[in-house]
């Protein structure tokens, strides 16, 4: 017994100490990082590993993004499911109210006939794309795929399927500029739903708007909706354009600050149709002929007093 060695074998006492080892190792590497760093001298050694690797990660991979594209599958597929089943919910409810509107459409326009009005503007447009928002984080404005090669002109309003977007203020060739409702330097003339009071809606460059120059005893209430008046020929009447969520009334001033939030989805990214232009309105008399137009009636009625007396 006294004769075992339990001695290692001398096979493992050959070569440098693990500690000499260690540090030779990590100067090599130190050496590699600082050439690669300074002179870039591994990157076609690495891009080689990476195309010989990237068909194993890929395998690798495989699993994880079949059962990715499993469940993805199955989650849009419950989805669309669940929203075929609330619109056709919601086509149920409106059709009652889209029946009767087709029926009052055709009978208003009969009486604007028999009454010799003339018939509304026809809301006519293109849809455009919004690519991305303006560089100028101080402004409310974003930018379409569409421009002077699909007709766009400055000037034109854009709309989506709620509501007033904003206005086309710069068209390049093939895109242009829209500023957004709530811009601080944009403003559209409003009415309200309700009473019928006109007015005009500033943006506040916040996301809010501004309903000004109404009396502090304005008949103005808190839910009320905006729709466009169509005063400034630009935007078609009755399209909806903000909701009042916040009234301000103090006496030592004569008018209220109303707070109002845009009905359209203004400050979200999808799909809008910008209008065509409208019809020019027509040009307001001279005030020479309207006064002309009153001295003649004033004449007129002169003249018939004239007769009664005699």
């Amino acid at each position: 017994m006294a004769g075992i060695d339990h001695a290692p074998p001398p096979f493992f006492k050959r070569g440098p100490a693990p500690l000499a080892l260690l540090t030779f190792y990590i100067a090599i590497s130190l050496a590699v990082f600082v050439l690669d760093l300074r002179f870039r001298s591994l990157n076609l050694l690495r891009q080689s590993i990476t195309l010989l690797i990237d068909p194993v990660q890929r395998v690798a991979q495989t699993p994880g993004s079949l059962v990715d594209y499993a469940n993805n599958y199955l989650q849009g597929l419950q989805a669309l499911q669940q929203e075929n089943n609330a619109l056709k919910h919601a086509q149920l409810n409106t059709a009652p109210n889209l029946q009767r509107l087709i029926q009052l459409e055709v009978e208003n326009e009969r009486l604007r006939k028999l009454l010799s009005v003339k018939e509304r503007e026809k809301a006519n447009g293109q849809v455009a794309q919004i690519l991305y928002t303006a560089r100028d984080p101080f402004s409310r404005k974003v930018i379409v795929d569409k421009g002077q090669q699909s007709g766009i002109v400055a000037g034109q309003p854009a709309i989506d399927e709620t509501g007033v977007v904003g206005q086309v203020t710069r068209v390049f060739p093939f895109s242009a500029e829209i500023t957004l409702i709530t811009d601080k330097d944009q403003a559209v003339p409003v009415q309200i739903v309700r009473s019928g009071q006109r007015s005009v809606v500033f943006g506040l460059g916040n996301g809010q708007l501004e309903l000004r120059y109404m009396p502090a005893n304005a008949d103005v209430q808190e839910g009320d909706i905006l729709v466009t008046s169509g005063l400034d020929g630009i935007y078609l009447p009755g399209f909806p354009v903000a909701k009042v969520i916040n009234i301000e009334r103090d006496s030592a001033y004569s008018f209220a600050r109303i707070f109002c939030v845009p009905v359209a989805g203004v400050e979200n990214f999808g799909e809008i149709m910008v209008l065509d232009p409208r019809q020019p309105l027509p040009p307001a008399p001279p005030e020479s002929a309207s006064r002309e137009s009153g001295s003649d009636k004033m004449t007129v009625r002169q003249k018939n007093r004239a007769k009664k007396t005699n």
